[in-house]
């Protein structure tokens, strides 16, 4: 979906909602990511990114930043999940001497350094309860003290969270606040992994092409018509992340200037299993989100199914997710991995309760 800074103008069509700068990909599941993000760009609303790994979330976090009026300001990543509690609250809000044994001096944590900009928080989900409920305070108040300090100390920044677990589900289990999920979401945006845009694929390989072809200076390879009719077949459970990895080898290993099916792993290329698939081991829930948004998005899986019978497995689907989220179409959209007025139409169009 992403890669470091593409020329927007190269992807850009006239029919179809403006890209982003840095973002690749003009199917329909992104181009709603794109008109989201550029309408919640300009206002000061947190944000809440959701989408497997690999799916692009930090990039959306940039554009978010860019696109603000806080775009001269820092934007300040912190991986959530990197570090333990003890060292993630001192990262996050800073510390004084004597906090600890190794605080020899004054930290500024990340939420100082964000001032006037955008903090974006990573694998938000990996926080610690207890540590939930001092990022609660900042969000609501703007304020808080450092790591062995009372005095408070106020922040102007705007908070882009990101999490690649469904938190709902953690709410459930007791490992997230609710309280905190809901100030969390304000916005959320749904980044659709790879295989539910497949039609993205040769925009990608393209860039990716370009990219390791300068920075390894070799002339720009051609491409046979099977190895992107196997990369669009392929599920691609790393996302965008997996593909680019396999293009830069592919380049590398290629000869006669030319990128042929064999320079692709095994798995790839349909002949092995993949060790990472991930489609045996998804949840019920998981299930039904993948096969709405294949009837959604229009993929190719389903086309070829009767209307009537799409229509019948979508309901079904929608009303189990709606029973088990206690009829909140706001949960249900989120364990759909589709926002919830999307949800109300698709509800309408199948004659469900939408009220």
């Amino acid at each position: 979906m992403t890669a470091g800074s593409a020329n927007a103008s190269a992807n850009s069509t006239d029919d179809s909602e403006p890209l982003l700068p840095g973002l690749i990909g003009r199917s329909p599941a992104m181009q709603d990511v794109y008109r989201i993000t550029r309408q919640v760009a300009p206002t000061s609303a947190t944000v809440l990114l959701t989408g497997e790994t690999g799916s692009g979330k930090e990039l959306i976090a940039k554009a978010l930043h860019e696109l603000s009026r806080r775009a001269t300001g820092p934007f300040i990543r912190v991986n959530c999940g990197a570090l333990s509690e003890s060292l993630l609250e001192s990262e996050l809000f800073g510390h004084v001497r004597g906090a600890f044994t190794s605080a020899h001096e004054n930290r500024t944590g990340r939420f100082e350094a964000a001032h006037g900009g955008t903090i974006f928080l990573d694998e938000i989900n990996s926080v610690s309860y207890t540590l939930q409920v001092k990022l609660l305070r900042v969000l609501q108040e703007q304020e808080f003290e450092r790591v062995g300090d009372t005095k408070t100390i106020r922040v102007d920044c705007r908070v882009v969270a990101a999490t690649n677990r469904d938190l709902v589900d953690e709410i459930e289990t007791g490992r997230f606040r609710d309280d905190l999920y809901y100030r969390l979401n304000v916005v959320p945006i749904y980044l659709p992994p790879l295989r539910e845009r497949t039609s993205d694929v040769p925009l990608l390989v393209e860039f990716f092409l370009r990219k390791y072809a300068e920075t390894n200076r070799r002339p720009l390879p051609q491409i046979q018509p099977e190895v992107l009719e196997l990369l669009q077949k392929y599920e691609w459970p790393g996302n965008v992340r997996e593909l680019q990895n396999y293009i830069e080898r592919a380049l590398v290993f290629a000869s006669d200037n030319m990128l042929t099916p064999d320079l692709f792993p095994p798995h790839v290329r349909g002949v092995a299993e993949a060790r990472l698939a991930k489609s045996k081991y998804r949840s019920y829930e998981m299930m039904c989100r993948d096969l709405v948004q294949m009837a959604l998005y229009g993929s190719s899986e389903t086309d070829n199914l009767h209307e009537r019978i799409v229509s019948t497995i979508e309901r079904e689907l929608i009303q189990q997710v709606l029973k088990t989220s206690g009829g909140t179409q706001t949960k249900a959209a989120m364990r759909l991995g589709i926002n919830r007025n999307t949800l109300h139409k698709k509800m309408t169009e199948l004659g469900l309760d939408a009220n």
